[in-house]
């Protein structure tokens, strides 16, 4: 299933591997495309939504 995420602090290309990171975590099988310009983060994951977004959170991003 596919979820998008408003994620806010996201600055740079080392933010977008972390957030790609945390989600690898939860699904190492998960498509992850971020628009960090947008702040949005659209997942491809069978993992829950919420989550998805707390992995985010725990990594200090503010997810809406």
């Amino acid at each position: 299933m596919q979820n998008t995420f408003n994620v806010q602090g996201m600055t740079c290309g080392h933010c977008e591997r972390t957030v790609t990171n945390a989600v690898k975590a939860l699904d190492a099988n998960a498509k992850v495309q971020i628009d960090r310009a947008q702040g949005k983060v659209v997942v491809e994951s069978m993992q829950p939504a919420n989550s998805i977004a707390a992995a985010i959170a725990a990594e200090g991003y503010q997810v809406q």
